[in-house]
């Protein structure tokens, strides 16, 4: 009996020492000598985590840190995603980072001025998405901006939060728009913010385009906007590789603001914040013309004959 007693003392300290050793293991720094980035997939349990994390030099010992998560965890699951482990993170801050999930956020920014075709070329160019997107066949749907994300999102996800944010952004600025604003309709406005968005990339002069090509509206005059030719030529899904001829000017298409009256039937790219928000605005111009001025700016003037002499200009500059 007594022998039985001093077995079982003796079972019983060696797993206290094993406790003790594997808690304190648990919670003391771990070996990582810098931060460092991991991907868990989804779909894999405990044991495969706790191996993927030993083989990535996060955790020392995959069966302590299996152990503490199937008891020290509690009911709480590990998460899937891409994840950032600190410099010298102990087991015990790797399992607390898994299960509450606060992975690495991820940004997809998209430029002012970008074709929907251009948006999905750099949705497909960009890691940690997934699925097949499926694009807006309609320019002028999506809002250029920064967008956050985590990795496995979906491409389409953030497709919709891009659609969603125009379509917030659109109604808000309408809601704000001038009282005496020469436009029917949001979806108009969003049309001409595409011209001026792509007729300059100075913010200074955004107001001041916008003001131009309101009054040439208001007059019934051609918009002659060369943006719209190019997109009339490549629909969007390129670059135009050369200058526009006189030939490209006359080509009949409702994209084409050399050939046609008012507005084209939709946006010819997608607007940022500030283009439409000068489209909504416009500045109180007499003006009605504009020539590169050869700085990324424009020549501006109020009637033809000006207008004439700063294109002698322009052509001299860009001779």
């Amino acid at each position: 009996m007594r022998w039985l007693i001093i077995t079982c003392l003796f079972i019983f300290i060696v797993f206290l020492s094993i406790g003790v050793w594997g808690y304190n293991h648990f919670i003391e720094p771990g070996q990582l000598t810098d931060k460092k980035i991991v991907i868990v997939p989804r779909g894999i349990g405990i044991e495969r985590i706790a191996i993927l994390l030993s083989r990535q030099n996060i955790i020392e010992i995959p069966l302590i840190f299996s152990i503490a998560a199937r008891t020290i965890g509690g009911n709480k699951k590990l998460q899937a995603g891409e994840f950032l482990f600190p410099k010298h993170s102990s087991p015990r801050s790797v399992l607390n980072i898994l299960q509450n999930g606060k992975q690495v956020v991820r940004r997809f920014t998209v430029a002012e001025g970008l074709t929907n075709k251009q948006i999905f070329d750099l949705l497909e160019s960009t890691s940690g998405l997934v699925g097949e997107a499926m694009m807006p066949r309609i320019e002028g749907e999506l809002l250029p901006e920064t967008y956050h994300f985590s990795y496995g999102d979906d491409k389409n996800s953030l497709i919709k939060r891009m659609r969603d944010a125009m379509r917030k952004i659109l109604d808000d600025l309408w809601q704000s728009r001038s009282p005496n604003l020469q436009i029917n309709n949001a979806k108009d406005a969003l049309i001409l913010a595409s011209i001026v968005e792509r007729e300059t990339g100075r913010s200074a002069e955004r107001r001041r385009v916008a003001g131009v090509f309101i009054n040439r509206l208001r007059r019934n005059m051609k918009l002659q906007s060369d943006p719209t030719v190019i997109f009339a030529i490549t629909k969007g899904n390129r670059e135009l590789m050369r200058a526009l001829t006189r030939k490209d000017l006359k080509i009949k298409s409702p994209y084409n603001t050399y050939y046609i009256k008012g507005l084209p039937p939709e946006a010819i790219t997608n607007p940022g914040r500030a283009a439409i928000k000068a489209v909504m605005n416009p500045l109180n111009t007499d003006e009605l013309y504009f020539v590169a001025d050869g700085k990324g700016g424009h020549y501006f003037s109020k009637n033809l004959a000006e207008h004439n002499r700063n294109v002698i200009r322009w052509r001299q500059i860009s001779k």
